[in-house]
């Protein structure tokens, strides 16, 4: 059987105990468009951002989480260990970050011949890669 699929794009749920933080990186400092907001249906809030065709929701519960997942090094762990966004201006976004305050981990790097990757911790320490294409 093949997926059928319905949308161009997918819906990706992060979740946090601190919704400000997690909207001034996603919102903010990268400029993904603000949907808006709907209750998270066992208590809390759902912050909806577009990222193209997919949709970043920022996921901020009434009780905060006391279990965390693991950090660090994407090879170092199994699970979902980042999430990749492609760009056009990766230079200046990961200047943004770094303005910002965040981690940059991975500099903008030429992993193959017109493939730029850079790799920046959002403020839960969730992997966010940009890639560039040319």
């Amino acid at each position: 059987m093949t997926v059928a699929l319905t949308q161009d794009g997918i819906d990706f749920g992060i979740v946090t105990n601190d919704g400000e933080a997690a909207l001034k990186f996603y919102r903010d400092t990268f400029g993904l468009k603000h949907e808006g907001d709907m209750p998270f249906p066992v208590g809390g809030t759902i912050h909806r951002l577009w990222c193209g065709g997919s949709l970043i929701k920022i996921v901020v519960p009434d009780r905060a989480s006391e279990i965390h997942p693991a950090r660090g090094p994407v090879a170092k762990a199994t699970g979902f260990r980042y999430l990749t966004i492609s760009v056009s201006n990766i230079q200046e976004l990961t200047d943004d970050c770094r303005t910002g305050g965040y981690n940059v981990v991975v500099e903008p790097t030429e992993i193959r011949p017109g493939v730029t990757i850079a790799m920046v911790d959002d403020p839960d320490g969730n992997r966010v890669e940009f890639m560039q294409t040319s």
